[in-house]
């Protein structure tokens, strides 16, 4: 498993590299068509290719995997986390807390940008603390998928 950063709940984090991008990246698509249904095709399509191409490389990447894959992972760039992912056939078994966890315990993160529309992360986000410091009603990209902004306090 690699060099184990920390463990909660037997959930062990390490740190993700960039041989993980094609399974981070389809890890990442299964997990919006199940649970971003506000995006159509062509959105799912451009966000891919952002993350592919730009987003990845930009940020501090950590995941949860078993000896052959990967459950979750969570990407941060400076004290925000920019992308968490959890497959989802194993949602709900503390995956995402460990990680939110890992990120908050070690590295200080402790801010959030959800779409509004992707309710049960709002609620998973709220479950943990979180409270709603700004709401916009563009993503950052500028399409029309509010985002809410939050922070643990």
């Amino acid at each position: 498993m690699g060099n184990a950063l920390f463990m909660f709940k037997n959930h062990l984090v390490d740190k993700l590299t960039v041989s993980d991008y094609p399974e981070i990246l389809n890890l990442w698509e299964s997990s919006v068509r199940a649970t971003h249904h506000f995006l159509s095709e062509a959105d799912i399509q451009v966000y891919k290719l952002l993350i592919s191409t730009e987003y990845l490389d930009q940020l501090k990447l950590y995941g949860v995997r078993t000896d052959q894959h990967i459950l979750g992972f969570i990407a941060i760039n400076r004290k925000q986390i920019r992308l968490l992912f959890i497959l989802p056939e194993v949602r709900g078994t503390g995956i995402g807390i460990a990680l939110i966890n890992y990120v908050y315990q070690h590295l200080g993160v402790n801010e959030v940008d959800v779409n509004e529309q992707n309710k049960q992360a709002c609620d998973f986000y709220n479950y943990l603390g979180f409270v709603i410091t700004e709401r916009s009603e563009i993503d950052a990209i500028g399409k029309p998928f509010p985002v809410i902004s939050m922070k643990l306090p």
